[in-house]
């Protein structure tokens, strides 16, 4: 059932059925996901003659052994989040964005030719702050390219943004491999190393402030979307386009920005991880990132503010999977399989629709299309 916004005056919902009125709220169906993607993967792993007690031990004990255990997982959270929030601000608007991990590629490239560019000739305050403009600049203007595409030929921004990701990195291959690669660099490309002034401050082990800017930007998005005019603008588009259209909302503007914006969050993205922990551009640098932000804005049904637990819950499996590797015997990539399995469990629980799930609450009046 696909609710959208009346703007023609109050309107009634029509009856719900049986099977509509008994569902279980959306909490209880992401726990159930979660329970199913646990029992598998333990499966998986009797299979595979290991434990599982003894894996999921493991995994708890890397992820709480100590402080540093600690600052590894909020080191992750960044990127997840921010990523999920690149998700999450375009599914206001109805459109998927699955060009995450391209558009943090192209933040922290936009994030080191900045730096290039002042030549470590900037007190550290202003260089990583013309630093983070420039990332989500780069990642803004890389999801520009499907924005654009989607305005002039209506090409799909689900298939657009994906191709982008590829498209990123053999960007970012280049230019580590030529005009950017290090002369000390031996055996594998890279780029120089930051200057201190280029990187972010740590605070707790590995951790940098960058954990402060992602759990402030959240909250930044949710008020946004809540309380102005151009978050109302997207839910209503979101919701009935030709609702969006009958109010004379300038819809190809707010379908081209709601893209740009998540780019520029990815971008954002990009800038802390290579400032807070890389310290320098590789080729496969932040493999993997932007689909487990895709994964934790999905697990929350696109919600800014939850958005911040289920990245936070990803990092701590992904984190988990160094006990999985030191006494499982398991690659520590195992974890992707729970991660997936996590997402297929997220997936069949929701109906996959053109608005964002989670915004259905903050409608008052509606009725079916």
């Amino acid at each position: 059932m696909l609710l959208v916004v009346s703007i023609d005056g109050p309107t009634h919902s029509p009856p719900q059925n049986r099977s509509q009125r008994w569902r279980y709220p959306p909490t209880s169906r992401t726990f159930a996901a979660f329970t199913a993607a646990a029992l598998v993967f333990a499966l998986l792993l009797v299979a595979n003659g290991t434990n599982p007690v003894d894996a999921y031990a493991a995994m708890w004990e890397s992820v709480t052994r100590d402080l540093q255990s600690f600052g590894d997982v909020l080191v992750r959270l960044v990127p997840y989040l921010l990523t999920a929030l690149a998700v999450v601000v375009p599914a206001r608007a109805g459109l998927f964005n699955i060009g995450g991990e391209g558009q943090t590629l192209l933040g922290a490239i936009g994030a080191f030719w900045i730096a290039d560019l002042l030549g470590q000739n900037v007190p550290r305050v202003p260089t990583l702050l013309a630093m983070t403009v420039g990332a989500m600049l780069a990642g803004g203007l890389w999801a520009g390219i499907p924005a654009l595409l989607r305005l002039l030929s209506g090409a799909n921004e689900t298939i657009s943004t994906l191709l982008m990701n590829y498209l990123a990195v053999l960007f970012l291959g280049w230019l580590v491999f030529e005009p950017w690669k290090s002369s000390t660099s031996v055996g594998f490309p890279r780029t120089r190393a930051f200057d201190e002034i280029e990187q972010l401050p740590l605070v707790v082990g590995r951790a940098h402030i960058g954990i402060i800017v992602a759990i402030m930007t959240a909250f930044a998005v949710w008020a946004t979307m809540r309380w102005t005019s151009w978050g109302f603008q997207l839910t209503v588009l979101g919701t009935n386009p030709e609702a969006a259209r009958r109010a004379g909302f300038d819809t190809n503007r707010l379908t081209a920005f709601a893209l740009i914006a998540g780019g520029g969050l990815a971008g954002l993205a990009g800038m802390l991880h290579v400032t807070g922990v890389e310290k320098q551009l590789r080729p496969d640098i932040m493999s993997g990132y932007g689909f487990t932000g895709l994964l934790a804005a999905w697990m929350v049904r696109h919600h800014p503010l939850k958005a911040i637990t289920s990245s936070a819950l990803l990092a701590a499996i992904a984190i988990g999977g160094n006990g999985l590797k030191i006494r499982a015997g398991l690659s520590g990539a195992s974890v992707n399989i729970l991660m997936a399995l996590i997402l297929l469990g997220v997936l069949s629980q929701q109906h996959v629709s053109r608005s964002s799930p989670d915004l259905a609450n903050d409608r008052a009046s509606g009725n079916e299309s």
